[in-house]
């Protein structure tokens, strides 16, 4: 995996996914490889109690309910939608779900304005059409049929970024498990063979920009990712993927317990400060997500490994923390200056520690980009 800049979830943790295959004696549904019970050590790690002779890591940081509904969504003849704001991590709890199920997450039809019905369904070789003719062969199938074709997990990412046709073109797809494909006299049926499924993702703050059809909402189990609060899980997140970074940059770097204490902290201020705002203008435009911490302190790290003194500061962590959130200038420069001022400066003087280092890193970044 090496030459892979980001191997998906099937290939990472290939290894794993063997042992856990040929250890499972739990009935599978439908072509499934691993059982329900399998899926779930696989997703949020073995215990001790759990009587298994390897250690299985825990990958995605959530109530345990909310992969148990999840998996059992998908041993029905239900489509599964995961809600939640962004930086959840919807995205990967369906790349794992399906790298556990099918050992393919890959068969994925990003949603966006300019997503077609093709993209769900079928499209031609045009060149094979002009020499041949329309046939089976010269069709080019969607990621979710080549799903329906293998009985396997196919993933609809931001399914409400996508216009009303797309979505609409899903609910023969979910409700019949066939696809038609009227330009063909004979073998125009594609059927969907057991273990088919849809995991679809949608941002809860795109609601209104497409709002899904009342028989479309049928056709789906809503689970609702909510937003990590509790700061134990959030430092626990953080610090799985930031190892992860580290070891795909080679990069030999610590991260010292309190310097994330910091990270956390400021983030905590920032969204209560969010959510005591009275208007839009005085909200960052960030979502201040778990997502968006780690990529703070992704770029912190990076700029120390090759800028700077090869060591993680907390002068650093402030510089990213400005750069990385503000997005509108003059607003959200205008938030970040309040902040340092409001909150981090009267805190470094009680305080002390990291503190007044990280209030320079943010000041002088604001002084850069104001």
């Amino acid at each position: 995996m090496s030459d892979l800049l980001r191997a998906p979830a099937e290939l990472k943790y290939a290894e794993e996914l063997d042992w856990l295959e040929a250890a499972d004696d739990n009935p599978k549904p439908f072509s499934w490889r691993l059982s329900p019970k399998m899926i779930r050590l696989f997703v949020l790690g073995a215990e001790r109690s759990d009587g298994l002779d390897r250690e299985i890591a825990q990958k995605w940081f959530g109530d345990r309910s909310i992969v148990e509904r999840a998996i059992v969504t998908l041993a029905s003849d239900r489509g599964l939608l995961l809600i939640g704001d962004p930086g959840t991590g919807k995205s990967w709890l369906a790349e794992l779900l399906a790298a556990a199920i099918s050992r393919n997450s890959t068969q994925v039809v990003q949603g966006t304005a300019g997503t077609t019905e093709d993209h769900i369904k079928y499209s031609w070789n045009v060149s094979m059409v002009i020499a041949k003719g329309q046939s089976r062969e010269s069709m080019i199938p969607s990621p979710i049929m080549n799903a329906m074709e293998t009985g396997t997990i196919g993933r609809f990412e931001e399914l409400t970024r996508s216009t009303s046709d797309v979505q609409d073109a899903l609910i023969s797809i979910l409700s019949e498990k066939y696809v038609s494909v009227p330009e063909l006299d004979n073998d125009n049926i594609v059927f969907a063979k057991p273990g088919f499924s849809i995991i679809a993702t949608a941002n809860s703050r795109d609601r209104g920009v497409n709002d899904l059809s009342s028989a479309l909402k049928r056709r789906f189990n809503f689970v609702r990712i909510p937003v990590v609060t509790n700061k134990k899980s959030e430092a626990e997140i953080v610090r799985f993927r930031t190892e992860e970074l580290l070891r795909r940059h080679q990069i030999e770097l610590d991260v010292p317990p309190n310097l994330l204490d910091v990270l956390l902290r400021s983030f905590a201020d920032l969204r209560a400060a969010s959510a005591a705002a009275g208007s839009d203008d005085e909200k960052l435009e960030s979502a201040l997500s778990t997502a968006e911490q780690i990529g703070v302190l992704e770029d912190a790290i990076l700029h120390s490994n090759f800028f700077g003194e090869r060591e993680l500061t907390a002068r650093s962590l402030g510089s990213s923390l400005v750069g990385s959130l503000s997005r509108r200038a003059p607003e959200d420069l205008a938030i970040m200056n309040k902040y340092l001022h409001g909150v981090v400066e009267p805190r470094g003087k009680d305080e002390g520690g990291l503190w007044p280092e990280f209030l320079a890193g943010g000041r002088d970044t604001i002084a850069t980009l104001s």
